[in-house]
């Protein structure tokens, strides 16, 4: 069967433009952008309240994790009292756990480091069948002891198995459920707390950032010296409406 060359394509492919109707519609903006408050899908605040994702025994596994992964000292609260897995339950809930924004219909092949996770399963999925799999794993090495009730050198061994790939967990890929559990701690740590991590912007406080403020460009090039003013956060604007 002949193949069409490069030339014919293109030729067809713009002839076929200009002939469909209504292919793009202009308009003329004068003096302002056609712009609504409260028009752009804000973020919805995280209010206090029961797991909307995760199972008891799964909140207890998730908040054992990143307590762990972020451990708590004098001066700033650990992942657990930060909001961590609150944020990663929120985010299970919505968009991300379904990977609304991914193509997800296949195919489905084993990808290079540099394509990332190629796998049919969705975040929800994939929490689902690890806290499940890590629960049973820690029952058969511990004495039936679940994750959450081990102690923190015993957690801290699994995490490390898991992070290496030393650990393996049964129908699920331990490691990469490892790296997406340490990526979504880290976000619900740094994240605005509007999302239902970072409880009382302590990780903001701890490294000096400044929130979501207007303006601290004289503040830019000031190294090593820290910002006076205390964060704020999206929640805190005066014309912030819930």
């Amino acid at each position: 069967m002949p193949q069409p060359r490069r030339r014919e394509l293109l030729a067809s492919t713009a002839i076929s433009l200009l002939a469909a109707p209504n292919v793009s519609l202009g308009a003329v903006v004068k003096g302002a952008l056609p712009w609504t408050a409260g028009q752009a899908d804000p973020p919805a605040q995280v209010t206090p309240g029961p797991w909307q994702f995760f199972t008891p025994d799964e909140a207890a596994a998730v908040e054992a994790a990143v307590d762990r992964l972020i451990p708590p000292d004098p001066e700033t609260p650990g992942g657990k009292d930060s909001g961590c897995a609150v944020f990663i339950d929120r985010q299970l809930a919505g968009p991300y756990g379904r990977f609304e924004s991914h193509y997800m219909k296949g195919p489905f092949r084993t990808g290079t480091k540099e394509q990332g996770d190629q796998s049919p399963l969705t975040p929800t999925r994939y929490y689902r069948m690890a806290l499940a799999a890590l629960d049973t794993h820690c029952r058969t090495d511990f004495a039936g002891v679940v994750f959450a009730k081990l102690t923190d050198d015993q957690k801290d061994t699994v995490l490390k198995g898991l992070e290496d790939g030393s650990l393996t967990l049964q129908g699920v890929d331990g490691k990469q459920f490892f790296s997406m559990l340490l990526i979504d701690t880290q976000q619900g740590f740094f994240a605005d707390p509007i999302y239902g991590g970072n409880k009382d912007m302590a990780a903001w406080k701890m490294i000096g950032y400044p929130g979501a403020r207007y303006d601290y460009r004289d503040w830019v090039h000031r190294h090593n010296e820290r910002y006076p003013l205390p964060p704020i956060g999206i929640g805190d604007h005066p014309n912030w409406k819930l």
